[in-house]
Order: C-alpha cells, then structure tokens, then sequence
C-alpha cells in the first residue's frame, strides 16, 4: 500500500505500508507512526478534496490516496496558511477542535474558494465544539466569503459606534474590534499543495487485487468489477464496505469482528452516475455528499414540478449526519443497514426507487422496500439505485424527519409519503406511507393507504386516515429508544402536514400556512462590544496549527503500556470472583490489577465518607471500577478488558431516582437548610397559595478531550511522573500518593492544557490516575490511560439531576411573600462533591429576588447510579432555575407577564443582604436588566409575539427574560487563594508557573497580560510553560470562576515584588533596558514566588448567616424561541444578554466565556438527556445517542454587550469571574419555550399551567402541546409495561 502524507508544512511524505492492519484506523495510525497528533484530515483522492472522519477511515482503504493534516497546510514555524486565522477571531479556546475546523474549512476552499455563508454552515455542521458557541468560529471564516460583521452598539442603519463618535468610554485602553484582519494572509489557491505526481501515475495503472491480514481480519480491494463479483460469489458472508461509517462503529465501539472484508471504495463502477430519461442511476458506492450535488443538479436541470422527489430526497440529505460522514457514507450502505433511524428508506420507497442487484453473474430488480424487510442486509451483495424523479402533474411526494438535533442526529420517527390523484382531481389514486423510526425495519402503512385509496383529499379523509394510521402503527413501549407517545404523535402529525401540504395553499386557513414551513438552519449573526485589551489566546495559533499537546499527544515512552478499565454491569451486589485468566492468556496482555495489587490504601475518606479505588467486596453502581488490564496495546487492553469474567450475587434494594430515594430516606449527610423571615406570617398574609416542583436532568460534560493521563514511573527512589488531564493537579498528586503509599514530594503532576473541563477533570480524573500509577508500580513501565467516549461517560458521570418542591405565598400583583422550597438532587453512590453542589444551589436560591420570607432544604439522594460531580455551575444553574419556575408560575396564575412579577420581585435597595445575611448592592444587577429590556427591544418584540401566536396555529412563539446574581469564588474560604512563581532570566525572557490549569478560559494569556503590565515587558517575551506540582505546591483546583481572580493576584504579587527589587536600580539608571537591568550584576534575586490569600468565606448553616462569597457577578439575558406544534421542533430565534464582568482585562476572551457558557446552557435547558435503562444502565452513551448543542442550534442573532462603567474592587484589575454565570442563561430558552407552548394551549382552551420538565425536548414539547392527535392515544388504554428509560 502506497499513500502521501503531508503532515509537515506544504510537503509529502511517501509512506509505503506492507503490512496495514484492517483494523486500523487512519486516526490511530497517524499517531502512532506519523505524526503525533491528528485530530482532523483531508482526503484527497484524483483531485477531489473531501474532509473525513479520521476515525473510520481504515488505513488499507488509503492506497494512493494523498492525505493532508492540519499540520501539512501551516506552521508558526514556517508560516500559516489562511485558514488558520481562525485563531485571530478568538475561535478557538480549549483548542481540542480546532484542527478539525480548520481542516474543514480547507476542504471547503480547496474546492470552492469563494464560499458562501451556507457552505460554511453545511461545512462545519458536523464540527462539534464545547467551549466557544461557535459564533467567533464562524466571525474567522466569514472572512472568506467578504460578510461584514456589524456592531452591535451602532445605528439602527448599521453605522459602527465609532463611525458615530459614540465611543464607550474614554480610556485609553479601548479597542474599537473584538479582531482585526490586519496581516493576515489572503487566501491564493495557486500556493495550495498538489496532488503528488507519482501517485497520479500510479492512479493510471491497471489495478491490482490488494490484500491485507491483520490479527483477525482479512482485507481484499478487488482489482475491478468483474473480481469484486467474483469474490462475493466466493466469500458471501464476507460484508462489502466502502465508507466505514456503519460496520467501523459497530467494530470500534461493540468489538464486531468479520475475518474477511470485501473494500469495493476502489471500483469505479460502483461510483458511476449516469442519468436517464426515467431518472438517474447511482453507484451503490456513491458518497451521500456526492447524491447530493448530483441531485441539486437534476432540480436546476427539471425545475421544481418535476423533480419532487429530488426535492425531498435533498431535504433528507441536509440534515443526514455530519458533512464528514456524507463525504465517506455510502447509499448503499445506507439503504443495507436497513436501520429505521436512517432516512433514506422510507423517502426512496416512496419515491418508488428500484434497486438492481449484481450477484453471480445474474441481475435483479427490487422495489427497496420489499428488499429491505425481506433481505440479510450485513452480508447483501452488489447494487445500483435508480431514482425516478416525479415527473406526473398529480404526484407528489414529501419527507418528514423529527430528531433530538436538527442536524447529526439519527431520527426519532422519519417518514416518505407518496399521493397520485387522479386527473384534475382530489381524488386518491394511489397512496404510499411509509415510516422508519416505529419498528425494527422500514414500516409501510398498508391497510391505511388501501382505505384511503378512492376518497377525496378532504377532511374527512384526515379524519378517518389519522383513525386507521393510529390503530396501525403500534409503537410497544418496550422499543429502542422508548418515546412510544411522542412517536405515535409523530406518526399522526407527520402525516397531517403531508395532508395539507397537497390540499394547497388556498384551500388551507392561513394560521396553517407557517407549519408547511421547516424551521431554516442559519449562520449566527453577531458581534460583540469592544472593551478593553482583546489579546488573542496564548495559545491560539499553535492550536489552530496542530502543534499545542495535549496529554495524548505526548510521544510514546519506550515500554509503554496501555490500561483498559473493567467495570461493574450490575448497580447492587456482592462480588463472587473475578476470573481474569481468560484476558491473561490474550496476546499482548501483561497483567491485570485489582484492590489487592494496590501497595497503599484502596479506600480513603473524602469528608468522611468512603471512597474506593477498585470495587473489592461490592458493587454499587454499573460503571464502578473492578479491576483493569494492562497490555502492550491499546486495542489489546480493550478486548481482554471485556474478557474478564465477574461473577455477582445481586442485592436489595436498589433504586435510582430521586423519588426512589425519597421514598427509602437515602440521603448522603450533611442535610443543610437556609431561612430568612418568618414563613408562617408570609403565607398568612398572602393572597394565594402556590404548590409545584419542577424536575432539572443532569448534563454530560462531553468535553472534547476524553479523560486520562500518562504514568511514567523514574526508577529510582519510587519517583513517578504524571502527565495529567487534571484540573486539580495538587488533588491528584494526594490521592495517588494514598494509593501508592509514598510521599507526595515524589510525585509530580504535568498539566500543559486541557481539551476541556468544565469541572469533570477535578475529581474523577485523580482515582484514574491512582490506577494507572498502580499499574506502573505493578509493572515498573510507563502506563498511559485514555477512557474511550462510552466508557468517559459511563464511569465519569456529570452534573446532577435536581427535583425542587415549593410551595409558595403571594400577592395578587404577584408580589411573593413566602417561599418554602426543598431541593432534592441525585447524588449517586457517592457523595463526590454532591454536598458542595447542594449547598450552591441552597445559596443561589434567591437569585435577584428580594423574597422576605424564603426557606430552602437540600437533600443529596444516595442511589445506585455512578456519582454524580461538579459541572460548570456547580448547582447554581440548578438552584436559580427553581426560583425562577417559581415565578413564571406565579406569573401565569396572576395572568401578568413573567417579566413583570420578576421586576416587582427583584433586589433594588442600594444595599440589600442575601437569605444568607451576605451584603451586596444590586445596582449593577438593575442596570444590566434594564439595558437587556432595552437592548433586546423587548416590550415591542412581546406584542410581535402576541401577533405572530394570533396569526399561526401550529407555530408559536415565546420570549422569556431573566436577572442574574451569581457568587464567585468558594464557599469553603480555604480554596480560595492563589500562588504562582516568577522567573526573570539574563536576556530579559519572563517564565511564569502558577497553580491554574488551562483549558480554553485563557487563564494564562491573562496571567501573561498582567504580569506584562507590572514588568512593563512586551507580551512576546512572557512564557508559561506548564502547570505543575513540583513548581507551585498544594494549588487550588481551577474552578468557581475564581481562577483568573486567585492566579492573576499571585502573578500580579510576584510581579510587584521583582519590581520591588529592582526599583533601587531602575533609580539609579534611568536610562538602562529591561535587558540590561536584569543582567547587570547587582545580586538581585530574579525569582519570586506571589501568593494571594483570598477572602474568607464560610456559612454558618445553623444560623443561615455568612459571608458564601467573594463577589457577585451580573447580568440578564433574553430569549426568543419558535416551536413546531406538531412536531416538537424548535428554532432558537434569539438571544440578548447583558453582562457585568467588571473592567474587563480581556473582552474577547469573556465575550467568549460568555456565549460558551450559554451554549452550553442551550444543551442543558433544551438537548441533552440523559437516559438509564431501569437496571441503571446508561444508554445515552456515545455522540449517536447523546447529543450537544451543534452550529445548528445556535440562535441566529447572539449578542452579548458587556456592562459599561462597572467596577469591582475585589479583584484582579476590578475585573469580575466570568466562567460559570451564564450557563443559567439557557434558561431562558426553556421558559420561552413554556411561553410559546402555554400561548399554544390557550387557544386550544387548556390551562396555561402545565408540568414541564427540564431539558425541554422536542417530545416534551410536542406532548405539552396536547391536541387531537395527542389525545388519540388516552391513559386509559396504555399498557403498563417496564419503560425504556427512567427519569433519574
């Protein structure tokens, strides 16, 4: 096998590979024998450029093909390419996706160098990223395509604020742009790379049979058509693959193995394309990006009547998995994996699309349908696809889909309807429905659609169709994936606007008209104030190049072993034995380790409770570690990992929601309680009496970078090294310590950066590496540990669901007089730092809300589920979002708008004390709602919503507002410092070492911003190199939005003392350079070490009274949303948020916090659920079944402005902590959402106050929104079965 490789800067490298392993990916191969890191690459066969998934790209597939990484198309040591100035317009924080949406974008001019705005959204679609809300990703690349980005602080003519002379303030310190395109490199096709000549050659040879053997899989890319038939003949058992993307998961996530794989990406024939008078022949080997064009083709070419089913077949495909995924899936292996989710069955059944089959010699037609239901898909043989396009006058066709994500995402329900009426006519002559997503295969509703047939296209036939459709299609509540309800609702709504979709538009009442209309995907719009110094990341270039490193990144250490986790697969019981002899006689296999290979402690105290390393008696959650195998290889130590056999004695009882707990009085101590006021009295004076609970899902971090570390044990005097993904490096060095059973002052943890953290990498993270530093005891070699997405979710857990009872006392002015309110979260089996979670809900429960009488009680449930951890928010986003269902219900039950209850309630003494006796003033916190009220145009917009519900019957609108107080820092005073060490070397260079860790908030390029102004040296000459234990000790974890606060006061006081030393000098000579002030020889120490002892902070929980934190941070938010009554779907229209991070020293990297923040809240309020099976197992494992917010989801006009004229005396540079605040904000999405679903219900004459928990879903939206088709399925005729999912 002969491949190109350009991984160093505008060159190839010839790789000729004899023995590829089939089970290789490209992903891991570039690591391991190439280059050190790929996160992303282009594949680049005979000129086209398509970006892939390097994951599933298998390494025999490449044989000359040319391959591009992101470190082949620029250097910051050579120079840059173009595209890379993403890093210039802040797109990149944690930097762990940035290479891959730089190489995407690259792909997209490679091939097109005049973009769009809609190429760049359908070519980063599938490009996920946690840390920035992708709108300064998307400000970079807009450059290409000359999109002005406005400013929001302008005219309403779109005049910039500095075209008006209407300045932000007068300091000197302004900048008028959050970036500058200055000096950077416009975009030359011709200075490209090419495709390497000796590949061309080679491409013009007759082909030859390639054939691989791996350990345990053969692979055959046949010659050509003819050798390719021959050996389907021969081996038909062996699956025929192209693109990878549905036999690689299945072989990289579930260990399917087939000996023998037939590769047919090679024959041109199954890539041809050839059109016809009846429609167009595809290649079953032609790429899903590939139909797509050609189908945009056959539109432009028949116009919109005739080519209806090309219409709807492009509409499927836009939202059909990722750009990537397209570039390498094929339609025949979408059509033979013949999976429901998938939804290109059903649209080309219904299009009546045949399939010619190639086996043998012999050739055969088949309808897809009937091949579908009646055909062994894995192992079904070659085929073309012929697409009749619709060409009669009175057929028509159409394609619903509804997903957990408008884009990459698999469907809930997808369906292909068909209709032919006889000759100028309503009048029904042929009818085809079809649905996936409602059975294990393709669904046709037979006996509907032969009724149907000979009626007229009227509403008796609605009526009588949604009657048969319901008693057909049976959704048992025991299906893949549960959601019976909601799917059932799908199946009756998507055929109701398939119906008045061809009743026409003139026959339809016009509040019908907006639900003919799918909600369109849109570029966010937006720009940000310019305040302050807008430095771009630290890092950002070498992120943007492929060159920062991250753990994984690190080269191999000769002997290096690989760690694989074997976990628990039941939530309660006793563990008989545990046989690891079987994974012991595995090849590459070392050793296994248990509690009894552990020389130290395998459990220790955390606050007094429990904590074990390896399960040694007992199990009490699935996922808890039992053991793990050590191997030469990754793949090794996976497979033996899963050949361990464990042997359980179940035990009772075990349960896993809150209400479980409850009921059992499982309860993790501390139990803690707030109170201010005199509950009785307020309750007695109140008008009304208001009870109700709102129920908040848990999060996954998801953080780009899975966890893990690499331990490198030194040899002599029990020294070990870690190289750690860790946001508490000082923690992890205690507990492996414990472990192993040695002083921490051996022990030295590494921290160069995180690919994101988010509070997941504090805890979990240290027992991991306790593991993998008993297996480098064990074995005296290096071991390197890196959790696998599905095993990362499963044993690392996240944030916490939360259930908040109220009762509640108000006015009829919605003035609140008393609130009582219990806080119950789920904690797992552990109490990690679940008490610390609750007391910060406790603490926020007021949010800006100055309620007399206010009581709060938390509970941390003790359940059989795998402990829950901190999260960004760290419970806040939990205990403010309570509050805040509160009012809105008092709102609805007043009849007044939400925002008007908010604004009476709200804090606006000048001074004012918190329910825990803490005093603030809320100046800053009005001012920043009163701009959001203006900024936003709120009042005007509330009467546009009120006429857009009036005029639309199945699209309503909504528009929610909220305040925002929000402590920073730790309640627990003690975390709450700083330290960091200052070296000055002889030339003048400045090395800074401080406890923070990096992971995208752009900690150090504040450190280095602050340490630049001090030293009065440029920027370019501070250096941070890294975090670690050996050179400030005993740090506290970075979190609490108190990093900058705590580390920049550290620099800052170590600055101060170096200038302090050499004041005396500058005095004397005035006149001297930096240079020669530190190299002139006066025995000046040019090292010191900055310590900032923060605040004490604590609560007397007994009394309810203490000082919980540093500060406050402020700010308000405004949400507009659409949702599809029918469907469930919802478009987040926009967002407005107002924000107080004091005098920033860093616009661009807060504007960034900000709107990452908020995107981040956009999952939690409205995508991610997480789901356990009723044994407490967690399905929603993986990208496929648990997804985050993508571009698609983000509202097309984002802005945030920050606060004018703010201050903060406490902290660095009066700047405000600005990392966990605006999570909260996705709130808002959530009640818009209720809005716009209660404006629904009103006019269907149902109560405006309805239960709605959070995340708001499409199915929870969709069955809130009761209707005709919602009610066809009454309580009374559901089966109580076990449910698919339980809500934890």
């Amino acid at each position: 096998m002969v491949v190109s490789f350009c991984c160093c800067c505008c060159f190839y490298v010839k790789i000729v590979e004899k023995n590829a392993d089939p089970e290789e990916m490209l992903l891991a191969y570039l690591r391991r024998k190439v280059i050190n890191k790929c996160d992303f690459i282009i594949f680049n066969p005979c000129f086209s450029h398509w970006s892939v998934t390097a994951c599933l790209q298998p390494i025999c597939s490449l044989h000359g093909a040319a391959v591009v990484t992101v470190e082949g198309i620029g250097s910051t040591k050579t120079k840059l390419h173009p595209v890379q100035r993403i890093a210039k317009a802040h797109g990149s924080q944690c930097g762990f996706c940035t290479p891959g949406m730089v190489m995407s974008m690259y792909t997209l001019l490679r091939n097109n160098p005049q973009p769009t705005t809609e190429d760049i959204r359908e070519t980063l679609g599938g490009n996920l990223c946690r840390c920035t809300g992708y709108r300064p990703i998307i400000d970079g690349f807009k450059t290409f395509c000359n999109t002005l980005i406005s400013c929001q602080n302008g005219d309403r003519n779109g005049k910039c604020c500095m075209e008006n002379s209407n300045s932000h303030n007068n300091e000197s310190d302004i900048s008028g742009e959050l970036f500058s395109m200055d000096n950077v490199l416009p975009l030359d096709p011709t200075q490209d790379l090419i495709f390497p000549p000796e590949l061309l050659i080679m491409g013009k040879k007759k082909a030859e049979r390639l054939c691989f053997q791996g350990e345990k899989v053969r692979w055959i890319s046949p010659a050509d058509l003819k050798d390719l038939i021959k050996l389907k003949a021969e081996y038909s058992n062996a699956p025929l693959l192209v693109g990878n993307t549905t036999i690689g998961p299945k072989m990289n996530l579930k260990g399917t193995v087939h000996p023998l794989v037939l590769y047919g990406g090679s024959i041109p024939e199954l890539r041809t394309i050839k059109w016809r008078n009846n429609g167009v022949t595809v290649g079953a080997g032609c790429s899903l990006s590939v139909l797509k064009d050609v189908l945009l083709q056959g539109i432009e070419e028949l116009g919109p009547e005739k080519s209806r089913v090309y219409q709807a077949l492009v509409q499927t495909l836009q939202c059909l998995a990722s750009k990537q995924i397209r570039n390498m899936a094929t339609i025949g292996g979408n059509i033979l994996s013949a999976n429901p989710k998938y939804d290109l069955s059903s649209i080309l059944a219904a299009a009546e699309c045949t399939l010619h089959i190639v086996s043998n010699g012999n050739a055969n037609i088949f309808g897809i349908y009937l091949y579908i239901i009646s055909h062994n898909f894995l192992f079904a043989i070659l085929f073309f696809l012929i697409a009749n396009p619709c060409a009669l006058q009175w057929e028509f066709v159409s394609a619903f889909r509804q997903a957990q994500r408008r884009e990459f995402s698999f469907s809930i329900v997808n369906s292909g309807m068909r209709v032919t009426f006889r000759h100028d006519s309503n009048v029904v002559e042929n009818l085809d429905i079809f649905y996936g997503g409602v059975g294990p295969t393709l669904v046709k509703a037979r006996h509907t659609c032969k009724e149907l047939m000979g009626r007229k296209w009227d509403e008796k036939l609605l009526v009588v169709g949604t009657q048969l459709l319901e008693e057909e299609i049976y959704v048992p509540p025991t299906a893949p994936g549960g959601q019976e309800e909601y799917r059932k609702a799908l199946v009756l709504s998507f055929f109701f606007k398939f119906y008045m979709q061809e009743v026409g538009m003139n026959d339809l009442p016009l509040e019908y008209l907006s639900a003919l209309k799918p909600f369109k995907n849109e570029v966010p719009q937006s720009s940000n104030d310019p305040v302050g110094r807008p430095n771009v990341h630290q890092a950002a270039l070498q992120q943007a190049t492929g060159e920062a490193v991250y753990y994984d990144d690190i080269p191999s250490v000769k002997g290096e072993l690989f760690v694989s986790m074997v976990t628990s697969t039941r939530a309660h019981a006793k563990i008989i034995s545990i046989d690891a002899s079987m994974a012991l006689a595995m090849s590459g296999v070392v050793t296994f380790i248990s509690a009894k290979d552990v020389p130290g402690q395998n459990r220790r105290l955390w606050f007094n409770n429990p904590e074990e390393l390896f399960a040694e008696e007992e199990v009490i959650c699935v996922g808890q570690i039992i053991g793990a195998i050590v191997a030469e290889t990754r793949e090794q130590a996976k497979r033996a990992a899963e050949q361990v056999d464990i042997t359980y004695e179940d035990i009772q009882p075990v349960f896993f929601t809150i209400e479980e707990a409850i009921e059992h009085q499982s309860f993790f101590d501390p139990k803690r309680k707030l109170e201010r006021g005199n509950l009785e009295e307020g309750f007695e004076k109140a008008d009304h009496i208001l009870e109700g609970e709102l129920y908040m899902g848990g999060q996954e971090h998801f953080y780009m970078e899975t966890q893990g570390l690499i331990a490198i044990p030194k040899g002599e005097a029990g020294e070990l090294e870690l190289y750690v993904a860790s946001q508490h490096a000082a923690y992890t060095q205690e507990v492996v310590g414990i472990t192993l059973g040695i002083d921490s002052n051996k022990i030295t943890c590494h921290v160069k950066r995180l690919g994101g953290g988010f509070g997941g990498k504090v805890m979990k993270i240290a027992s991991l590496s306790a593991i993998a530093a008993t297996a480098a005891y064990k074995t005296g070699r290096a071991v390197r540990c890196v959790l696998e997405r599905e095993d990362d979710m499963l044993i690392t857990s996240g944030r916490s669901p939360f259930l908040g009872k109220y009762k509640v006392g108000y006015l009829n002015d919605g003035t609140i007089l008393a609130a009582d309110i219990t806080y119950y979260s789920n904690g797992g089996c552990t109490l990690d730092e679940s008490s610390f979670i609750m007391e910060k809900a406790l603490l926020h429960m007021d949010n800006g809300y100055k309620i007399p009488n206010l009581r709060g009680h938390g509970l941390v449930c003790k359940t059989y589920l795998p402990s829950y951890t901190a999260f960004r928010g760290f419970g806040g986003p939990q205990g403010l979002t309570i509050i805040e269902s509160v009012l809105h219900e008092v709102a609805a039950r007043c009849g007044l708008p939400a925002h008007q209850v908010r604004d009476i309630n709200m804090y606006k003494d000048e001074k004012c004390y918190t329910h825990h006796k803490q005093l603030f003033s809320p100046h800053d916190m009005v001012r920043c709602w009163n701009e959001c009220l203006e900024k936003s145009d709120y009042t005007h917009r509330c009467l546009s919503i009120k006429q857009f519900n009036a005029h639309n019957h199945w699209k309503k609108r909504g528009i929610s507002i909220v305040p925002l107080k929000f402590g920073i820092g730790f309640s627990k005073g003690f975390y709450n410092q700083g330290a960091a060490l200052v070296n000055i070397y002889k030339d003048g260079s400045v090395l800074i070492s401080h406890g923070g860790t990096e992971m995208g908030q752009g900690i150090n390029t504040k450190a280095i911003q602050i340490a630049s102004r001090i030293l009065k040296v440029p920027m370019s000459s501070i250096h941070i190199k890294e975090t670690c234990t050996g050179n400030v000790p005993n740090a506290a974890p970075s979190a609490a939005s108190f990093g900058t606060d705590a580390v920049g006061m550290a620099v800052k006081d170590g600055c101060e003392k170096l200038m302090r030393r050499l004041e005396p000098l500058i005095k004397k000579h005035p006149q001297f350079t930096w240079q020669q002030l530190v190299t002139y020889c006066q025995k000046i120490s040019l090292s010191a070490t900055g310590f900032f002892m923060g605040p004490h902070t604590s609560v007397d929980w007994e009394k309810s009274d203490g000082n919980a934190y540093y500060y406050f941070t402020f700010g308000a938010c405004c949400s507009e949303v659409e949702i599809d009554c029918l469907t469930g779907d919802h478009k987040n229209i926009r967002t407005d948020i107002v924000m107080d991070v004091g005098r920033s020293i860093n616009p661009a990297l807060d504007v960034g916090q900000v709107e990452g923040g908020f995107v981040q809240g956009i999952g939690l309020y409205t995508i991610e659920e997480l789901q356990f099976s009723p044994e407490g197992v967690l399905l929603t494992r993986g990208p496929s079944r648990y997804k985050i917010p993508a571009l698609c989801d983000i509202p097309p006009q984002l802005n945030v402005h920050l606060l004018r004229n703010a201050d903060n005396p406490h902290a660095i540079y009066s700047s405000k902590g600005i990392g966990e605040p605006p999570v909260f904000f996705g709130c808002t999405l959530f009640f818009a959402i209720k809005e716009a679903i209660a404006a629904a219900r009103r006019e269907r004459g149902l109560s405006e106050s309805f239960p709605f928990s959070s995340p708001a879903t499409a199915e929870k939206i969709r069955m809130a929104c009761e209707d005709c088709f919602t009610r066809m399925n009454p309580p009374d005729r559901k089966v109580k079965t076990k449910p698919w999912a339980i809500n934890v």
